[in-house]
C-alpha cells in the first residue's frame, strides 16, 4: 500500500510517496526489557510542517534577513545602489554549499551589517534596503 506524506526540510516542501511495509492496523507488539516497541519501517511518525515564525526585526524596515546560519561568502551590492526585486545582493556559505540571496523588493541600499567572512544567523539583518 502506498501513502503521500508532506515533508518540510530546511523551509522547502516536499510530497513524498511512500510504501508501506506491513499491516498498519496492528497495534504493536510489546518487547521485554522495558524497550519501546518495535515500528515497521512504513510506520514511522511524519511531523505536520511547522510554520517559520517571522526573522526578527530584519524584515521590519526594510531589513534582508539571512535564510540561514553559515558564514557571508560576498556581500553584492554597496550603500547606495539600486537593486530590482531578485537582484542577487549577498552569497552565504553553510555546510560547503552556497546560497544566494536575492533583494525581495527593489530599492536603494541603505545599510549593509555584516561583511565577507562574518558568521551570520538565521534571520540575523543582512542589509537593509528603502
Amino acid at each position: 500500500m502506498k501513502k503521500q506524506f508532506r515533508i518540510t526540510l530546511n523551509g522547502k516542501v516536499f510530497d513524498v510517496v511512500a510504501e508501506v511495509m506491513g499491516d498498519d492496523s496492528a497495534p504493536p507488539r510489546e518487547s521485554g526489557g522495558g524497550r519501546r516497541p518495535a515500528r515497521s519501517a512504513g510506520a514511522a511518525a511524519v511531523a505536520a510542517p511547522v510554520a517559520k515564525a517571522a526573522a526578527p526585526a530584519a524584515a521590519a524596515g526594510g531589513g534582508v534577513p539571512s535564510p540561514l546560519a553559515g558564514k557571508v561568502v560576498s556581500i553584492d551590492v554597496s550603500v547606495g545602489d539600486e537593486v530590482a526585486a531578485g537582484q542577487q545582493i549577498a552569497t552565504l556559505e553553510a555546510m560547503k554549499m552556497n546560497t544566494v540571496v536575492s533583494a525581495p523588493v527593489a530599492g536603494s541600499v541603505k545599510s549593509i551589517e555584516v561583511a565577507a567572512g562574518e558568521p551570520v544567523e538565521e534571520g540575523q539583518s543582512l542589509l537593509t534596503i528603502e
